[in-house]
């Protein structure tokens, strides 16, 4: 895994601010709130994958231990992340937000949800056996 420097740091939180600034954006310039559930949604959603992860217990020798619990937090993860960029596409279609609110808001929680994976790659703690 690539090890995190400060330009790392720097360059990922700047374009997390730029993600949080285009769904504010996207709610302030129109006047409605709705779309900041998307932040909602891609904040939680690596929450499920960090539970399962945890109450997996892997094993050196046996392959599939904890599988179905890996999967399932994997299910939720992905739940969370299509309800994040589908929820602002259904705000749209139902005229509760305007068409440029949801473009702005999608690629918003695309590029904060980019920058927590990336946060997650780079600081993710090698296991030694």
């Amino acid at each position: 895994m690539p090890q995190a420097g400060l330009k790392t740091i720097i360059a990922l939180s700047f374009v997390l601010a730029v993600g949080f600034l285009l769904v504010i954006l996207s709610c302030a310039l129109w006047k409605a709130y709705y779309p900041l559930l998307v932040v909602a949604t891609y904040v939680l959603a690596p929450v499920p994958n960090w539970i399962c992860s945890h109450c997996a217990n892997p094993d050196d020798f046996v392959e599939s231990s904890g599988a179905a619990v890996l999967d399932l937090g994997r299910f939720c993860t992905g739940f969370l992340v299509v309800m994040g960029l589908a929820l602002p596409v259904i705000l749209a279609h139902s005229h509760i937000i305007e068409v440029p609110a949801m473009i702005m808001s999608v690629i918003g929680g695309l590029l904060i949800y980019g920058t927590i994976i990336s946060f997650a790659m780079f600081f993710q703690e090698e296991q030694e056996f």
